[in-house]
């Protein structure tokens, strides 16, 4: 709601209004709200001959105290019987979700992702995550569908059962990497070719070399470090 919540002092000005013959529109317009707001409020707490400002008032805080206990307390967090702290554990799924979407992930896909990923068993199923997350399964499929696109998340079957669940492993940051590394050769080759169109002796041609060439050392370095974290990770699961 632009401007926040109505305050006392708007639901004076609106009964007042509706005292003058004032409508809708004109007391949005007096009070900075869209109208849809004044005829919300005023439709909600008795019309526009039954509106009183301090009625309207207790009946919206009433309203707001049945919500919240109607409200379901959040599902247990997955794999909790390690002795974590639960407000611990949330306070960092939600700022792994902050830093998840500075990265450019979308808020939804951001939430799920760290959703499964703070997990032990490193998956959970569709209807978990709606109770989870308290979203829509349209919502977590969409975002699903999303994140299996980056290689961030895997369908699977659950054993014995015709359900999904979606998985995620050590592996997801070295597949993104391995992705932006075949970006930057992708990048490095349409450099190549701007370059040649243009002509290499010309200020646009330059520019394009010199992409390449930074396109390419970039995307030769990651794919080298990637290789080694590989085998690193290997050499760890043997253990």
């Amino acid at each position: 709601m632009p401007g926040g919540r109505l305050t006392s002092e708007d639901r004076q000005h609106i009964a007042a209004g509706l005292a003058e013959g004032l409508g809708y529109a004109e007391l949005g317009r007096r009070l900075g709200r869209p109208a849809s707001t004044i005829m919300r409020e005023v439709t909600r707490n008795g019309g526009p001959d039954g509106y009183g400002a301090d009625r309207a008032a207790e009946a919206t805080q009433s309203r707001a105290r049945r919500a919240k206990r109607a409200q379901p307390e959040a599902p247990e967090a997955p794999d909790s019987g390690y002795g974590r702290d639960p407000e611990a554990v949330q306070g960092f799924t939600e700022a792994f979700t902050a830093l998840l979407m500075q990265s450019g992930l979308p808020k939804m896909e951001a939430r799920v992702l760290a959703a499964v990923f703070t997990t032990d068993a490193g998956a959970l199923t569709a209807a978990e995550l709606v109770q989870r997350l308290r979203v829509s399964a349209a919502s977590v499929s969409h975002a699903v569908g999303f994140l299996e696109q980056q290689g961030l998340l895997r369908r699977e079957r659950v054993p014995g059962e015709r359900r999904e669940r979606y998985v995620t492993d050590d592996e997801i940051w070295l597949r993104s990497l391995l992705g932006a590394a075949e970006m930057n050769e992708t990048l490095a080759g349409m450099a190549h070719q701007g370059a040649d169109v243009l002509g290499a002796d010309t200020p646009a041609g330059a520019r394009f070399a010199s992409s390449a060439e930074l396109f390419l050392l970039i995307g030769g370095s990651m794919r080298e470090l990637l290789e080694q974290c590989r085998r690193r990770i290997a050499t760890r699961g043997a253990e």
